[in-house]
């Protein structure tokens, strides 16, 4: 099991030093990442010297290994965000940076029960795992099959087993049953607006709803859905951009490359059963609607 989470109850754990069956993040001096699993008896061969396994056990995370020809490396334990940008990809992943704002301004605190429509390949879902905890539930929902497979083994891998508060159903989320409320409902799908009225149903009052979609017309018709059906607050979106910076003495500026546009966050709150909707005190600007000037 790897020391990426021992178990459910300690959820990211880390005992600072290697054992047999941790994932091993190795990183040369040119910034070249390599990804081993630590197998007793067995070595790891680069193109200059070999590394044996059984060298790494015991060594505190943060150390430098050297090859049998003295080629040198760093060694920690990934990171979330290293786990999910390496694991095997069956539909686009919602990426470490989104999905940081989703936990954030989703509000995803331990104990809370979590709706997620639209597993992919599971990189969202080891997030707000890692977010509820152990007193806490996931229950995911994905229709395609291939989908649903391809992200139980990358959350399997990387909590070291199935875990007990995560359940996963096929199909389409407007079809589920749900007897209990959810505190969450996330959902990362072609047509989130189709899913409004399932999740008023199914959102507590002051619950929060949260749809990641990648274009502008998404966008809209999700806003337009959250607003006509009456149950939730006014919505907000926006998006993030990543952009590194170079630092070398005084040669500081920005990266060349950056995370740019991935997707859109649309967020709103489920209003108490009965209470209407306050109505917004700005207009409109004209043609907001597409409605002609006379």
């Amino acid at each position: 099991m790897s020391s990426l989470n021992e178990n459910n109850a300690d959820l990211g754990a880390n005992r600072g030093r290697f054992v047999a069956g941790d994932r091993v993040q190795l990183t040369d001096q040119k910034g070249k990442i390599y990804s081993i699993t630590i197998t007793p008896g067995k070595e790891w061969h680069t193109h200059k010297g070999w590394i044996v396994h059984d060298d790494l056990i015991g060594l505190p995370e943060g150390s430098v290994v050297s090859t049998s020809a003295g080629l040198k490396f760093t060694a920690f334990i990934p990171l979330l965000t290293d786990y999910v940008l390496s694991m095997p990809r069956g539909a686009t992943i919602v990426y470490p940076k989104d999905a940081a704002l989703i936990v954030g301004f989703a509000d995803i605190f331990p104990g809370a029960r979590v709706l997620e429509a639209g597993v992919g390949s599971g990189a969202l879902t080891l997030s707000l795992l890692r977010a509820v905890g152990p007193t806490g539930s996931v229950h995911s929902v994905e229709r395609r099959d291939e989908f649903a497979a391809n992200a139980t083994t990358n959350i399997e891998n990387y909590f070291g087993g199935r875990p007990a508060n995560w359940s996963l159903a096929i199909g389409s989320v407007q079809e589920q049953e749900f007897d209990h409320e959810f505190d969450r409902v996330i959902l990362d799908m072609l047509a989130p607006w189709e899913c409004v009225e399932m999740a008023a149903k199914v959102l507590r009052p002051g619950g929060v709803f949260m749809a990641y979609v990648a274009t502008t017309t998404q966008l809209s018709a999700t806003a337009e859905a959250l607003k006509d059906d009456g149950h939730f607050t006014e919505p907000e979106s926006f998006e993030s951009m990543v952009r590194g910076w170079h630092h070398e003495g005084l040669a500081v500026r920005p990266q060349q490359r950056m995370i740019g546009h991935t997707g859109f966050l649309i967020f709103s709150r489920r209003m108490a059963p009965g209470v209407e909707v306050l109505a917004r005190r700005r207009r409109p600007a004209k043609g907001s609607y597409g409605v002609a000037e006379d």
